[in-house]
């Protein structure tokens, strides 16, 4: 009989059998989820010989749960959720353009997951776009409960559409009588919570960079507000830590050359590219910060920059290496973390978390959709289901565990016994099944 997971003084308290809930998951739920929980199950045998163990607990959300309970989102499942504190679940299917709203916004909302966590990097023996994919090793965290997201919008012919036209006309702001009209909320107390759990896992893991990535130059109240808001987070909370992208050269220059006066260092610093520098900055950083940040302690410094969204993707494509932590906005983490993805070999070994560290409370997934054309064939990539569970148990504090599933799996795919998504990408590879990749992990455990 399993126990629940406690939560004391901001930190999770695991038994040796907690109860994990599972959500299988709409169109290939089917295959990858029992994949994925015999692997863990393996795992967490060979890790701990006996000593732990997970007692699964199933929920229902998504067309299952509309099929045997007339809902697609009992309260019942959302409960279970905030009482055991730690679940995973498979991907859940989303109509395009009508129907019910997103299952996966919808939970992550109600339980106030605020944090998607989604470390993107290269595992050996997987075909990727890149010429080096391995330079690509980053962790994004992704607000998760407001943007676009939020679900505040109306159809260009509804009331509350025309009504709203018409405050805006009032304020001087001219919408076209046919738009529909969607809401972008940001706030100060979302947005610093998310790049504080940003920094805390830099600071953590002893990452080098945290990159606030943002449109603030079109939207200048909400994605500039972020990027100035995670600034803020930055300098006053965790001050011994970290220093800014123009702190970082300035203290960086004035180690490199030290007998060039203050017009030689600015020079100097302006060939470099910190073209927003004055004397008057520069002075100031050496000021307060040379003593106390330069020298060798300048090396284990987290460096906090900022990226305009669009920049972004180039950067990734033609400079991963540059980047350690991303800390960004809803849509636009929406669209990063696929990108980087794609760069490593795609969505199906792409692992995804939704936290909230305030209350303990977190909930992984699969990244990918629901895929319902090839649902029940076994034939999809699990790995996607497996490395989010990996992401759990790291979570849990079973990194053990997790470190076996993630070398068994480079060691599969190296072996080049791959799933047909990388099968097609791969010469002389032998394709496999969903569960036969499964038993080739367990076998390279």
């Amino acid at each position: 009989m399993g126990e629940k997971i406690g939560f004391i003084d901001g930190k999770l308290v695991v038994p040796c059998n907690p109860v994990i809930p599972y959500i299988r998951g709409d169109g290939v739920g089917v295959d990858v989820t029992p994949v994925m929980q015999k692997v863990i199950d393996a795992a967490v045998e060979k890790a701990y010989s006996g000593d732990r163990k997970i007692d699964w607990l199933r929920l229902y959300a998504g067309v299952d749960a509309f099929e045997s309970l007339d809902q697609y989102l009992p309260e019942e499942t959302v409960d279970a959720i905030r009482e055991y504190r730690v679940a995973i679940k498979g991907p859940l299917t989303t109509p395009v353009g009508g129907g019910f709203r997103s299952l996966n916004v919808t939970l992550r909302q109600r339980l106030d997951l605020y944090a998607c966590v989604r470390p993107v990097k290269w595992y050996s023996g997987v075909p990727a776009p890149l010429i080096s994919p391995e330079n690509l090793d980053v962790v994004i965290f992704r607000e998760n409960t407001e943007d676009v997201y939020a679900g505040i919008e109306w159809a260009y012919d509804s009331m509350e559409a025309g009504r709203l036209r018409e405050f805006l006309a009032e304020l001087g702001k001219e919408v076209r009588v046919d738009s529909a009209i969607g809401v972008k909320p940001m706030s100060v107390s979302a947005s610093k919570r998310l790049v504080r759990s940003a920094l805390d896992f830099a600071v953590s893991e002893n990452r080098g960079s945290v990159t606030l990535v943002h449109k603030g130059n079109i939207m200048k109240f909400t994605e500039g507000a972020f990027r100035n808001w995670g600034y803020e987070v930055a300098v006053e909370e965790y001050r011994d830590h970290v220093v800014t992208e123009d702190e970082y050269g300035v203290l960086k220059a004035k180690m490199d050359y030290p007998d060039l006066d203050d017009a030689g260092l600015l020079a100097k610093l302006k060939d470099l590219g910190y073209s927003g520098l004055s004397l008057a900055s520069m002075r100031a950083i050496l000021g307060e910060l040379e003593d106390s940040h330069g020298g060798d302690a300048l090396s284990g410094m987290i460096v906090v920059k900022d990226r305009i969204a669009d920049q972004m993707f180039q950067q990734l494509l033609l400079r991963p290496q540059e980047y350690d932590v991303i800390a960004t906005t809803n849509l636009n983490g929406d669209y990063i973390s696929d990108a980087c993805a794609a760069e490593v070999g795609g969505l199906g070994i792409a692992p995804g978390g939704n936290i909230n560290f305030e209350s303990g409370v977190s909930l992984f997934e699969a990244t990918h959709g629901s895929a319902p054309k090839h649902a029940g064939l076994d034939r999809v990539n699990p790995s996607s289901m497996i490395l989010s569970a990996v992401m759990m148990l790291r979570h849990l504090g079973w990194g053990g565990a997790g470190d076996l599933v993630e070398d068994a799996l480079v060691r599969t795919f190296e072996g080049a016994t791959v799933t047909y998504d990388l099968h097609r990408q791969m010469d002389g590879a032998s394709l496999v099944s969903t569960s036969r990749f499964g038993d080739e992990v367990i076998g390279n455990l």
